[in-house]
């Protein structure tokens, strides 16, 4: 094949779009072995990009913290749904469970129970759980009364008093009266 001659030289023209791989290969060894540029310019040059690393999923903090409840982990709970609040501090199904923790660990926070039963209650004044478990934090705290209106608050959101939360809080103030007579 005979290439274009340049007007201005004895050499071929240098036609990027005419050059082969080969060509290139040869010129960059050359320039390797003459040291102008480092080994590992020219290998990541011939080098393929890595794939971008797959970010791990994000952890779903209310499942772990949910998980954690049951096995009496307090302390997991605790640090799951502090984050999660922190993360999204408009989810009252999150704050009601920090308040359940807070409360149910070996020594109750009710102070922290009490102001993430608030929180839930006032993003969803209907969270029939958060009114339930408020009401056995007020018989923890030797206040019966205030259990009782959440009992009342129970039966407006259940329209009576089937309802598990109505139940549960009604029960647990029944045992509280027979407990403190």
């Amino acid at each position: 094949m005979n290439l274009p001659v340049s007007r201005h030289a004895a050499q071929p023209a240098l036609n990027p779009r005419r050059r082969r791989p080969a060509a290139f290969a040869r010129a960059a060894v050359s320039v390797l072995l003459a040291g102008l540029i480092p080994a590992a310019a020219v290998l990541a040059a011939d080098t393929p990009e890595p794939a971008p690393a797959v970010a791990p999923a994000p952890i779903d903090r209310l499942a772990a913290g949910r998980a954690a409840i049951p096995a009496q982990d307090w302390k997991k709970a605790v640090t799951e749904l502090t984050v999660l609040v922190r993360e999204q501090p408009g989810l009252a199904d999150g704050h009601n469970l920090l308040a359940f923790a807070f409360r149910k660990q070996a020594t109750s926070n009710l102070p922290r129970a009490f102001e993430h039963y608030r929180i839930a209650l006032k993003l969803d004044p209907n969270h029939k759980g958060a009114h339930e478990y408020i009401g056995e934090a007020y018989l923890m705290d030797k206040q019966p009364a205030k259990a009782e209106e959440h009992l009342a608050r129970l039966k407006t959101i259940c329209g009576g008093t089937a309802c598990e939360e109505y139940d549960n809080l009604g029960k647990a103030i029944t045992g509280y009266k027979a407990a403190n007579k």
